[in-house]
């Protein structure tokens, strides 16, 4: 059987008070539309149709490839929304599962059991429901003697009585495709919005003694939609909520969930630890048995093993196994940093690749560079890249020691075993096993070099 989901994004969201499309406005990392989007494939097997209208080309060029697009103008109300899928899925597919892209709480779950309801159900379509002191706006659900629905009465037309009903219509949908096609041409207008409104096919359902079955969900925050910013910050609290709760799940420490910050689709492995004020975002990956903050921010970044990232802020970083840095360590763009690399506090790092054991003191700046296994970085160290025009390197050798404050006008290579004195500006190349000293520095003897094991 063919499912097909439609999903309606035309809104304009004009309560946001934003230029940017309402369903592209981010919720734990991803715009709100992707959230549906994840939901609705583990439900559906056909490619899903996106109605879009206000902001169309933005939303357009997010979803990409992602979906089929189809432009709703004019904006005449959700059941002229739906009307737009059917030159794409007309006789192409089994069953239509309808539903808006402001709704990014409901899971691939719900939508899975709508399907199996509607499936089972002789009836053209069933709806997700939910019990909730809290209306929010939604239409009450007025249901027959038989527990099918009979209507759906939008909240600004309720009578008293029916305003006092509990449950509500969430805007999940799952459509016989056939009837479904037909009977959108059938939808009156509304008289007082001039729009054709998807809720008042149950009242065509009913004029043809079709059951309207309802699949209650027992979850209210699932079924939060957003048409605020207010509306949006709670369902990124829950969102984060339930991110937490899965790592959790899978073998994750938090000393603090309320006060940790996980994007959706970030990967951390087992008997890692994130301490409290830690955010984690974008395309990040942390490996197993790391302590991630307290107060870190680490973004778009792959961390290894066995890590320790106190109170730093990783963009664009690579660190692998056994490193620890900070506090207020800092790693840029292109930052690598290879096993058992120490980097204390204040230092930063970008464009540049730290072999494996190298100690980088705090204090110091290393930027388009390439520092070799077991150097030590002094206090207070800087490659000095730029020169107004372009980044230039810096080449440093193996098991040098770089003495405090060196200031290292690039272009520059040392050779292994180097050395620099306090306070040092490097201006020429070193030869490998050579101290120099001086403002410029110039070389004074031969050292010899003690070879370091690897790892410590």
């Amino acid at each position: 059987m063919k499912v097909t989901a439609v999903l309606l994004a035309a809104g304009q969201g004009t309560r946001m008070k934003s230029s940017m499309p309402k369903v592209l406005h981010p919720l734990c990392g991803q715009p709100m539309i992707w959230h549906v989007m994840q939901a609705l494939n583990s439900a559906t097997t056909e490619k899903p149709v996106v109605v879009i209208g206000h902001g169309a080309e933005d939303v357009r060029k997010f979803l990409s490839d992602s979906a089929d697009c189809v432009l709703q103008e004019p904006q005449l109300g959700t059941g002229h929304a739906a009307l737009q899928a059917k030159p794409l899925l007309k006789d192409k597919t089994d069953l239509v599962i309808v539903t808006y892209a402001d709704m990014p709480l409901l899971r691939g779950e719900t939508f899975a059991r709508l399907v199996e309801t509607q499936r089972l159900n002789s009836g053209p379509f069933s709806l997700v429901t939910v019990f909730a002191d809290d209306p929010r706006g939604f239409g009450r659900i007025v249901r027959n003697s038989d527990g099918t629905v009979s209507a759906i009465v939008e909240e600004y037309v309720a009578t008293p009585e029916q305003q006092q009903i509990k449950e509500l219509n969430v805007g999940a949908y799952c459509f016989k495709a056939d009837w479904l096609w037909d009977a959108l041409h059938r939808i009156p207008k509304n008289p007082k919005k001039g729009e054709y409104y998807l809720t008042d096919v149950v009242e065509l359902a009913v004029k043809e003694n079709l059951p309207v079955q309802a699949v209650v969900h027992d979850d209210f925050v699932e079924t939060i939609g957003i048409n605020t910013r207010v509306h949006l910050a709670e369902a990124e609290a829950a969102m984060r909520m339930r991110i937490n709760r899965e790592h959790m799940l899978n073998g994750i420490s938090m000393t603090d969930p309320a006060s940790t910050y996980i994007d959706a689709g970030v990967k951390i492995g087992r008997d890692t630890t994130i301490m409290p004020n830690t955010y984690i975002l974008g395309e990040t990956e942390i490996g197993d048995g790391n302590v991630i903050g307290p107060n870190s921010i680490i973004r778009d970044s792959k961390i290894g093993n066995r890590c320790k990232v106190l109170a730093s802020v990783l963009e664009g970083a690579i660190v692998e196994d056994d490193v620890d840095m900070g506090p207020f360590a800092r790693l840029r763009q292109g930052a690598h940093l290879k096993s058992h690399v120490h980097m204390g506090n204040f230092g930063e790092v970008k464009d540049s690749t730290l072999e494996e054991g190298v100690k980088m003191g705090h204090f110091s700046y290393i930027g388009n560079a390439k520092i070799g296994a077991n150097t030590n970085i002094g206090a207070g160290t800087v490659t000095a890249n730029y020169d107004g025009e372009n980044k230039l390197p810096t080449e440093i050798g193996e098991d040098a020691f770089i003495g405090v404050d060196t200031m290292l006008v690039a272009p520059l290579k040392l050779g292994d075993g180097a050395r620099t004195g306090a306070g040092a500006i490097v201006t020429k190349n070193v030869p490998e096993d050579t101290l120099v000293v001086g403002m410029p520095a110039r070389p004074i003897k031969k050292v010899e070099r003690k070879k370091k094991k690897k790892g410590n």
